[in-house]
């Protein structure tokens, strides 16, 4: 359904290093790559099973601004990955937010392992493992 997520950063370089580290913690080959559009802006791919977030400095010209209600979330193998998604995020300057990583129940869902931090510019983040019932 979806092709990719894009979110934008004031200072792409400092994004680009905390998702190379934070994403490194997820199972897959994260694939990074670069490319400068025809207005000098700069934007930063990152690709791992089929999955794509992608890092942008706002074509407008203004500085960069989150959605208020909305999580971007990304799925761990298990309880311990998520909680090391979450720490490794935290020591890259990431800040926690909600409760701590730990197991939830998740109503139709079947019990959750989730974790969730505002990255550099603020957009927040959940790591997730959706557990056997």
């Amino acid at each position: 359904m979806y092709s990719h997520i894009m979110i934008g950063t004031d200072d792409i370089d400092r994004a680009k290093a905390f998702y190379e580290r934070v994403l490194g913690v997820l199972d897959g080959d994260l694939q990074v790559f670069e490319n400068e559009n025809k207005t000098g802006h700069r934007r930063v791919f990152f690709i791992q099973d089929g999955g794509i977030l992608a890092l942008t400095q706002p074509i407008d010209g203004q500085p960069v601004s989150t959605a208020n209600g909305s999580t971007i979330g990304f799925a761990c193998n298990s309880g311990e990955q998520v909680k090391e998604f979450h720490d490794v995020a935290v020591e890259a300057g990431a800040t926690p937010v909600e409760d701590p990583p730990g197991l939830r129940e998740g109503g139709a869902m079947g019990p959750l392992h989730l974790c969730y931090f505002r990255d550099l510019d603020g957009h927040k983040i959940c790591g997730i493992h959706r557990s056997a019932a």
